[in-house]
């Protein structure tokens, strides 16, 4: 046990988890209050020692699935436990319309017929009978999945041909209408909808039920490690911008708010316990009076640094704009932080959307705002740096100060233009700091048609930022 813990917790360290020694030590000390046959209280028990964030709970539960799906009496896949086997048995004395028992021997659902599956699993999803759902999965699996030892297959394609077979929402269909039928033929609104769901998460049980059955097959075949390597996704901190895709993009937006909270009140304390400033000899001389006019604790003149003014300047053409999309977020959501927030974006014309963000509680409408109604098209909407930055320098570069930090988003793919770096030299003049955020590997940058280090050489550093966690590590350095 103590070999498969260390694995699972190695595991959730290469997921990118941040599970230190002292917590390893604490689940493994967790363990042993639950009873080991208990899976639920046996995964939360490691869950409360393990896991910080909510963000997190997902890839744990999905390396806790892997590591530990053979384990239990339930879940080896040659033994079962009673009330699984009651229910396999169940599957085995069908009995048909006149209530006698059907001659289909031991063989399971392999001598059923599909509308005799249709039948056990609308009784089963019916009855909300998890045993009975259990069993049916199982032998579900076996009957349509096609799984064969050594096949290089993902489990996607196997539970796509058990569902198929099943038909859940044939089923919650007609659990719907035999509903409507025992309240007299009609429901409410209200009494649909709390059918609909209770019917639906009977469903996704079941489907559940029928993953977590290949899921512990595919273990058995490839090994715990393989699984785990296959099924390995990255954190939502993790995700790269440009090539997150709908769901990732769902889970980096309720990443996005509880970092900003943790981002504020870190960069306020940054703030406030900076480092310290001169003697202060008059206050030290006052509280030595308590220690009979020994000077034993040292007062200190405490800096009080003002607050940056910010300006940011993003690229929200093609793949960058969703990079640029979280940027604004995060600057907006911590613009307390700082003494002033000023935005504008471009493509190979550039605009002030500082008007979109002011006095706008939902910082998402404001984005959205940024991306319909700017007007940061000139000639053909294709990147051009040089003329935005061109034109942004013309109409806002006086307003630019020595308390000014600029920040330049985007992956300085100009299209072959002009770069007019000048521009960001001059910036650098009279501001307090210019840095350059591109979302793009460091491998990529100066390839093709991108020249980030011709503007890089001018500002006070250019910075990766692919991902949640390196634009945090970032906002870091404004404080």
């Amino acid at each position: 046990m103590l070999d498969l813990l260390a694995g699972f917790i190695q595991e959730l360290r290469r997921a990118g988890l941040p599970v230190s020694l002292t917590e390893n030590l604490d689940a493994m000390e967790a363990v042993k209050h639950v009873p080991m046959e208990d899976r639920e209280a046996f995964k939360y028990a490691l869950a409360a020692t393990l896991v910080k964030s909510s963000n997190h709970w997902k890839t744990f539960e999905t390396v806790f699935e892997v590591f530990f799906s053979l384990r239990g009496r339930e879940y080896h896949l040659g033994e079962l436990d009673d009330e699984t086997a009651k229910a396999l048995d169940m599957l085995d004395e069908l009995t048909n319309a006149d209530g006698q028992l059907s001659p289909r021997g031991m063989g399971g659902m392999e001598g059923m017929t599909p509308e005799e599956i249709a039948e056990m699993l609308f009784k089963a999803m019916q009855n909300a009978d998890s045993a009975l759902m259990r069993a049916i999965a199982r032998q579900a699996v076996s009957r349509f999945a096609g799984m064969e030892p050594g096949r290089p297959v993902g489990g996607t394609y196997y539970l796509y041909r058990t569902l198929r077979n099943l038909d859940l929402e044939g089923v919650v269909e007609r659990m719907m209408e035999d509903a409507r039928t025992q309240r007299g033929g009609e429901l409410t609104q209200l009494e649909e909808r709390l059918e609909r769901d209770e019917f639906e998460s009977r469903a996704e049980q079941l489907r559940k039920e029928v993953e977590a059955e290949i899921r512990r097959r595919l273990v058995a075949d490839r090994g715990v490690e393989a699984m785990a390597k296959t099924l390995r996704k990255p954190l939502p901190e993790d995700v790269d911008f440009m090539h997150a895709s709908r769901e990732e993009m769902v889970n980096l937006r309720k990443a996005l708010m509880p970092l900003t909270r943790k981002l504020a009140v870190r960069l306020a304390r940054k703030r406030r316990h900076g480092r310290k400033g001169p003697l202060d000899f008059r206050n030290t001389v006052r509280h030595s009076l308590s220690y009979g006019g020994v000077p034993a604790e040292p007062k200190f003149k405490y800096p009080r640094p003002a607050k940056p003014e910010i300006f940011v300047v993003a690229d929200i053409s093609g793949s960058v704009a969703a990079f640029a999309r979280f940027t604004l977020q995060l600057v907006y959501a911590i613009s307390g932080q700082f003494s002033k927030v000023r935005s504008f974006v471009f493509i190979d014309g550039v605009d002030e959307v500082t008007r979109f963000f002011e006095g706008q509680e939902d910082i998402n409408q404001a984005v959205h705002r940024v991306n319909t109604e700017a007007d940061v098209v000139w000639v053909d909407g294709h990147s051009d740096y040089g003329h935005a930055f061109e034109a942004f320098w013309d109409k806002w570069g006086k307003d630019i100060g020595p308390r000014t930090t600029v920040i330049l988003l985007g992956d300085a793919r100009n299209n072959y233009h002009a770069s007019q770096s000048w521009v960001v030299k001059e910036m650098r003049h009279k501001a307090r700091h210019v840095y350059w955020l591109n979302p793009e590997p460091r491998s990529y940058w100066d390839t093709g048609d991108s020249i980030v280090s011709e503007y890089g050489v001018h500002t006070d550093g250019v910075y990766e930022c692919r991902n949640l966690r390196q634009l945090e590590r970032f906002v870091e350095i404004l404080a």
